[in-house]
């Protein structure tokens, strides 16, 4: 057992593996984090709300967790893996990060996990959550504005009429272009200027984010996340 314990152990603890192995435990933590945000919150929300037998109720306590649980897991998948791609093909330093790699990646993660398809109530809860952070993230750069944004241009308010074909375009595209920019937003925001975001969200994004890139054993790499 102690032959066993001491080859997983180098396995983990192999500064080749890190980045990969960051990614798997990003999935995972965002798994855990996922299903105890969802659980309690569905709970309540299904035994007040909801009619139907007990195991109707618990069945959709079930499945609004296990959908909270698995988005924010392979949502963390998709974005640690393009931050390592990101990484890797960086032209000017190879192996360094850009700045503008975490907004990338959070836009391919926003659309790939939240952004395609039917949009379920708890993907719809998790999107408008994030974007709201995101605005008030934004409101107080707006008091304190940062020397990297001092740049940012103000965005055009354009107030002609549009055409059906326009129209119908954007709203076909509005929720995959909401959801992928939100994502996109928070992640880059949270990576630069992580005090002005909401200090919840704040911790649940550094438990999932940062503390996956840490671990000195087994345990605390897959079982128990410090």
């Amino acid at each position: 057992m102690d032959v066993l314990k001491q080859t997983v152990d180098s396995i983990i603890l192999n500064p080749d593996l890190a980045p990969l192995l960051a990614i798997v435990k990003a999935a995972r933590n965002g798994a855990v984090y996922g299903a105890k945000v969802r659980f309690p919150h569905a709970l309540v929300m299904v035994f007040m709300f909801r009619s139907g037998t007990l195991k109707e109720k618990l069945r959709l306590v079930f499945k609004a967790t296990r959908q909270h649980a698995r988005n924010l897991a392979f949502f963390a998948t998709v974005y640690k893996s393009s931050m390592l791609i990101l990484r890797l093909l960086n032209p000017s330093a190879p192996g360094k990060e850009g700045p503008y790699d975490t907004f990338l990646a959070g836009l391919v993660g926003g659309y790939l996990v939240f952004g395609r398809g039917k949009q379920a109530s708890v993907n719809q809860q998790i999107v408008i959550y994030v974007f709201a952070r995101v605005v008030l993230a934004l409101a107080k750069l707006a008091f304190e504005p940062p020397s990297a944004t001092s740049s940012t241009p103000t965005p055009t308010l354009f107030t002609q009429r549009l055409s059906p074909e326009l129209k119908a375009k954007i709203e076909n595209n509005a929720w995959p272009v909401f959801a992928s920019l939100s994502w996109a937003l928070v992640m880059y925001i949270f990576r630069w200027q992580p005090e002005s975001i909401q200090s919840s969200l704040k911790s649940s994004m550094k438990y999932i984010y940062v503390n996956s890139d840490y671990w000195d054993n087994f345990r605390n790499f897959l079982i128990y996340n410090t």
